[in-house]
């Protein structure tokens, strides 16, 4: 591990709703590195996600096929390696548009706040942090806060919005 470690990422966008890679890059980059500043991660040297950014009906199609659950949702995360031994292929990140969309609409927020989150709640399941417990959500959510708030994203659990769903 080095003392300045980075994630290097690779975007693909599949749905044109996306827009360009350029419009993406530097809040992509900004949430990696703000992810690798992370003491308590073990970012591997050369560390690399790759990053989806797709439509509903891609995602419903990889919810169905990975996790069972036939709907959309706003991200899933798919580590490249062992997630308590991170090599340098983190892994897959995929995020959906519509619902990535609709949840900031409802919520009030920006999409590109909201984007950030799901990239931070992303990344932090490749790091082997999950939510299938309260105690194990309230850890992760604590680190998602305080990694959003370092690049100026509000909390996104502060106001208890029911709209938006606790990140797959």
């Amino acid at each position: 591990m080095s003392d300045d470690p980075a994630i290097a990422v690779d975007i693909a966008i599949e749905a044109e709703a996306w827009g360009e890679e350029v419009r993406w890059r530097r809040l992509v980059e900004t949430v990696a590195a703000a992810v690798a500043a992370r003491p308590e991660l073990m970012v591997p040297d050369d560390a690399e996600l790759s990053l989806v950014l797709t439509d509903d009906d891609r995602i419903r199609r990889l919810n169905r096929d990975w996790r069972g659950f036939d709907k959309p949702t706003n991200v899933l995360s798919f580590p490249g390696a062992d997630e308590d031994d991170p090599g340098p292929l983190l892994g897959d990140v995929v995020v959906a548009f519509e619902t990535t969309a609709r949840e900031a609409t409802e919520a009030g927020r920006s999409l590109d706040d909201h984007v950030a989150h799901l990239l931070v709640h992303g990344l932090l399941h490749l790091f082997g942090f999950d939510h299938e417990t309260d105690a194990e959500a309230e850890e992760m959510e604590a680190l998602e806060t305080d990694i959003l708030a370092g690049i100026g994203v509000a909390d996104p659990y502060a106001d208890g919005d029911p709209t938006t769903e606790r990140p797959a």
